[in-house]
């Protein structure tokens, strides 16, 4: 009875507006990455087939972390900011869906290279 009693003064937001201004920071060194679609046609022009088609090994990096700390406080930058192109690993990561877009967040560590 308490509760039916105290109402809210925030108004009661839908699901579309919540997850239309959702983004995502990451925190330490963590490193956010959109993977490369792989082609689904070789050059002379021959169809693969949809179950053919493995992950790019390759991504572009969306953000990047401020760095970590180490034992005395200091912090480390990362090697690696916003829109450089690098070579990721085939397995790892952790899979984040943002509106209708997946991407994949890594440490910086488990990335391989980057493209010059």
């Amino acid at each position: 009875m308490l509760s039916s009693a105290i109402r809210s003064t925030r108004p009661l937001l839908n699901a579309s507006s919540v997850t239309a201004s959702r983004s995502l920071a990451p925190l330490g060194d963590r490193v956010l990455v959109r993977r490369s679609i792989k082609e689904t046609t070789t050059p002379g022009g021959i169809l693969l087939p949809s179950d053919n088609v493995k992950d790019s090994q390759e991504g572009t990096v969306v953000a990047v972390g401020p760095g970590i700390r180490d034992v005395n406080g200091a912090l480390h930058k990362m090697n690696l900011k916003g829109g450089d192109i690098v070579l990721l690993p085939k397995y790892g990561g952790t899979e984040v869906e943002i509106g209708d877009e997946k991407l994949s967040l890594y440490r910086e560590d488990d990335i391989l290279g980057k493209f010059e």
